[in-house]
């Protein structure tokens, strides 16, 4: 009875919502990323570094909107505008990019497709750790982050077997189904929480504080700052995961050629994304019991590991694939674990300035990361590239730990 009376204390309408949300969105979205590599290559004629520069000033774009919604969120005492809006822009300019003839045509609406992502994805998760008690939140958010990945599943498989059979300028084309039924449920079935907020086992009533931009930041705890550090050094080497694929398909480009070597870069996308899926809610659920920080740290320290085996990647399946699981696992970790440690360090009326920051300053590193490894990559060696990533995800997780140890939630 007591297991049933949890279950319903963190599984609620919105995280429900949320979460079927997050699943047909990423279903959209990661059909188009799991060929834009390709298209850009086959299609346009581009390199890696294109890729590198199209993921990071995507990212860039998402990270400029992140920064003001989510404050924007906190000051009008609500989340589902900006969501709205965010969910709106993804689901109309992500699939319009296969009808794109340049690459400066490919960047420009996926900058806007990822603007929309980031004005969304502050109040998104601050709603998330609105609906339900602390005690809970890294369940909520680990199921939020599992059917996140079922969707980032569905959506490369689905582009495999598309393949076979369809063009990449069709793929991207009817990836906009999942994307608009995404925005359909946030917009009809997702409710609003207004002047409440969850701590400990219970939802209790916010008071209203009215700030500018900058004095809310200025007003975020010191603990959440110092959190910042190591999730910002960290950031400045995770990469977009597009580029472990295109890396694959490098490797097995001689051996296969390039066609058949992109369906099975394509089909490891798809079982690091089962692995990502498989691992969010045990890893979020794990996180509730133990120190949120601490099991960051391993992701960030994992990641280090991934991007090394990268680093030396050959054709051999016997490393090809452990590499996918590895970054399937890291990366559930970091999704998962990163929002649910952060709700727990910002008061609940800075909630979405808190989270706005956290993702620009997630958002900052991807473009770096993302253009950094792509030049490197280009201009040195993938050997460089992923040394590059892999120094600075173990840098993020030392930091993480050492500049957070006996900081309280509330310092």
């Amino acid at each position: 009875m007591e297991q049933e009376k949890g279950f319903r204390r963190w599984l609620t309408g919105n995280v429900f919502y949320m979460g079927l949300t997050s699943l047909f969105n990423d279903w959209g979205h990661e059909m188009a990323t799991a060929v834009l590599p390709f298209f850009l290559m086959v299609e346009l004629g581009t390199g890696p570094e294109i890729l590198g520069l199209v993921e990071g000033l995507s990212d860039g774009a998402s990270s400029f909107t992140k920064s003001f919604s989510g404050y924007l969120s906190d000051k009008m005492g609500k989340r589902k505008p900006p969501m709205n809006l965010g969910y709106a822009l993804t689901a109309i300019m992500v699939p319009l990019i296969g009808a794109a003839t340049s690459w400066p045509q490919v960047i420009t609406l996926r900058v806007l497709g990822w603007a929309g992502r980031g004005a969304r994805g502050p109040p998104r998760d601050a709603l998330m750790a609105d609906s339900v008690p602390q005690i809970d939140r890294g369940k909520a958010f680990g199921f939020n982050r599992a059917l996140d990945t079922i969707g980032a599943f569905l959506g490369p498989a689905t582009a495999l077997f598309l393949m076979t059979f369809l063009s990449y300028r069709q793929i991207f084309a009817i990836s906009a189904i999942p994307a608009i039924i995404s925005f359909l449920i946030v917009l009809l079935l997702v409710k609003e929480i207004t002047k409440k907020h969850a701590t400990g086992n219970k939802i209790e009533e916010v008071k209203k504080i009215n700030l500018g931009f900058v004095d809310s930041l200025k007003a975020l705890p010191r603990s959440f700052k110092l959190f910042l550090g190591g999730v910002g050094v960290f950031g400045l080497g995770n990469f977009a995961n597009s580029l472990f694929t295109l890396r694959a398909q490098e490797v097995l480009a001689p051996t296969l050629g390039a066609a058949q070597a992109s369906v099975v870069a394509v089909g490891l996308y798809t079982l690091c994304n089962i692995v990502y899926a498989g691992a969010c809610f045990p890893v979020g659920a794990l996180s509730d019991k133990m120190s949120k920080r601490g099991i960051l740290a391993v992701g960030y320290f994992l990641s280090a590991i991934t991007c090394l085996g990268t680093a030396f990647l050959t054709s051999d399946f016997l490393m090809l694939i452990p590499i996918f699981v590895l970054a399937g696992f890291f990366t559930a970790i970091t999704d998962t674990v990163e929002g649910a440690a952060a709700s727990d360090l910002i008061p609940p009326e800075l909630r979405g300035t808190g989270f706005g920051l956290l993702q620009t300053v997630n958002g900052i590193g991807d473009f770096i990361s993302s253009a950094v490894v792509g030049v490197l990559w280009t201009l040195i060696s993938p050997i460089a590239a992923f040394g590059y990533a892999a120094v600075l995800s173990a840098a993020g997780g030392i930091l993480l730990l050492s500049l957070t140890r006996g900081q309280s939630q509330s310092s």
